[in-house]
């Protein structure tokens, strides 16, 4: 997106200060979202803003503080400019100003809502302490809006709790910022000890803390990206926790300079971290799964797939595309009105979503539906519908699939069915099981064309590399269309990348194909397979630590031989 400039304006605005936590979205506060969704300006750094910008209202002007900003006059006005690095809005205009503070100040004199948000919690940054004076000076508005703390949060994810049943003192130390007495204070102490500093600097803070008077076998744990998929813990003592991370390859590094958050302490839990370490422990903990559907179709099950600690990664194969001759819709969409049909069935998301849209077009809604029975193939189908304002009437009972629907199909009764004909509107490559099998139970089907698919476009070449090269851990194929199309945009998935299909006709597609299946769904639902994919994660992780080996992502072992067909 190109830069905008925007001018200052006179009104008097609204500032909030806003702690966005130590890196996991979902560790806003809600009061945080409510603020973010009502900003006209949103000021934060690279690493905040991946965090908070997903719930800023479309059309925010986002101002990157790690970017230097331009400070040209606006052309007629005097008045300073900024190059705004996202955000379309033309009626919130942000000044130009290199100080953070007066950014913030500027912003909300010209009568905008600004939403100043820092990592962990304002109160604990000292920048944001000092906007916050500029602001009261300046009689500017504003308002806090707390967050986690990342000396708080980090540690509670890594598995190590601060204090235990004896109520342990507990010390918050920032080793970039200490004095040579806050160290002594800390060193004569028994309890635990929160040490926030960078990778480069562990082994410097752990000497400060020895030399302070700490014993060197004193436990000490290590967490680097805390709260984040990247996270990663090491446990050692003061004296050889430098080692350590030599040993791990994560000291010295280029990126040295990360910040860390170290626990420090006999009462700090870590020698029973293996025990309670949840999040690092998450069966697909780190994993990058490629999801390969549409996007409406892919959003719940990469939500499944976050919950079990998995980095999903949607790339479309399939898109939907309207029927070439929309007539023959137009005509079920009139029958369902004048009461042509008994029964509906939906057999996809996608085909609720073009009924939906016809029924937008000719100023329908829900009510359409009267004295109509509704059956969905599954229950997303059904979540899909219960959305529009309908509650299904039929759901298979079993099987999620055309099958499992026609086992619980009521057979056409002259006697109790005044009318004999079923709507069923779907795809242009569906199969013809769910149609012979109503035919067979007596009813008439209007088997309508709803929606066409087609293949994607090909996504972005790094992601295309990783799929051919072993950057993805896993892939999830949901239907034999999203393997024949993902292999025809994006090439064959690595031999390292496990395959996960949702059923035999799926896998025996990826086997045709050339790829042998570790992960079968125990029945056709997209939760399922993400259930048996974690499963699997599980079994993995349990026999890497029982053979004393270090548990790995499959992706981390690159073997040279691609992947062969299995036999079995």
């Amino acid at each position: 997106m190109s830069p905008t400039t925007l001018p200052v304006g006179p009104e008097q605005g609204h500032v909030t200060f806003l702690g966005a936590g130590p890196g996991d979205p979902g560790l806003l506060t809600l009061r945080a979202v409510e603020a973010l969704t009502n900003a006209d300006v949103l000021v934060a750094g690279h690493e905040v803003l991946d965090v908070v910008r997903v719930h800023a209202r479309s059309g925010v002007a986002v101002v990157n503080t790690d970017m230097e900003s331009s400070s040209a006059p606006v052309p007629g006005t005097g008045a300073p400019q900024l190059t705004v690095v996202d955000g379309t809005s033309t009626t919130a205009p942000v000044p130009a100003v290199r100080d953070a503070a007066h950014l913030v100040m500027e912003a909300a004199r010209g009568g905008r809502r600004v939403v100043r948000a820092v990592s962990g919690d304002p109160g604990l940054d000292a920048y944001a302490a000092e906007e916050m004076l500029a602001c009261a000076r300046a009689g500017v508005p504003f308002e806090v809006v707390p967050g986690v703390a990342a000396a708080v949060g980090v540690p509670a994810y890594a598995g190590v709790p601060l204090r235990d049943a004896q109520g342990a003192d507990v010390r918050f130390v920032d080793a970039r910022t200490a004095s040579d007495r806050c160290w002594t204070e800390v060193g004569v102490s028994d309890g635990t000890v929160v040490v926030s500093t960078t990778l480069d600097s562990v082994g410097a803070a752990a000497g400060e803390l020895v030399a302070a008077g700490r014993k060197p076998d004193t436990p000490m744990t290590v967490t680097v990206a805390g709260t984040t998929t990247r996270q990663r813990t090491w446990t050692a003592t003061l004296g050889t926790i430098a080692q350590t991370l030599k040993q791990a390859k994560v000291l010295p590094s280029p990126e040295g300079g990360r910040p860390v958050i170290a626990v420090v302490g006999e009462r700090s839990a870590a020698a029973q971290r293996d025990q309670l370490s949840w999040f690092e422990n998450k069966p697909l903990f780190g994993w990058k799964v490629l999801v390969p559907r549409t996007k409406e179709q892919a959003a719940s099950l990469s939500d499944q797939l976050r919950s079990y600690g998995a980095v999903p990664h949607e790339v479309p194969t399939i898109a939907v595309e309207p029927p070439r001759t929309p007539q023959q819709m137009e005509r079920a969409v009139k029958g369902l009105v004048t009461g042509r049909y008994e029964w509906i069935a939906f057999t996809s998301v996608n085909a609720v979503k073009a009924v939906r849209e016809k029924f937008e077009e000719y100023g329908l809604d829900a009510r359409a539906f009267a004295g109509i029975k509704v059956a969905a193939v599954g229950e997303q189908t059904a979540k899909a519908l219960i959305a529009f304002g309908v509650k299904p009437d039929l759901v298979p009972s079993g099987e999620q699939s055309a099958a499992g629907l026609l086992e619980d199909w009521p057979p056409y009764d002259p006697v109790f069915d005044p009318i004999d004909r079923v709507f069923l509107p779907r795809a242009d490559i569906a199969t013809e099981t769910l149609v012979a099998g109503l035919i067979e139970l007596g009813w008439e089907v209007d088997d309508v064309t709803a929606y066409r698919t087609v293949r994607a476009s090909p996504p972005p070449a790094e992601t295309r590399e990783a799929i051919k090269g072993g950057g993805f851990d896993a892939v999830l194929f949901t239907s034999s269309s999203t393997v024949r199309n993902l292999v025809g945009i994006a090439g064959k998935p690595h031999n390292v990348t496990v395959i996960a299909c949702i059923g035999p006709a799926t896998a025996k597609t990826a086997e045709e194909h050339g790829l042998r299946v570790d992960v079968m769904a125990p029945e056709p639902s997209v939760h399922k397979l993400a259930e048996a994919l974690a499963d699997f994660g599980l079994k993995r992780r349990a026999a890497a630590v029982e053979a004393g080996d270090p548990v790995t992502r499959p992706s981390e072992r690159r073997p040279g031989a691609r992947r062969r067909r299995s036999t079995t």
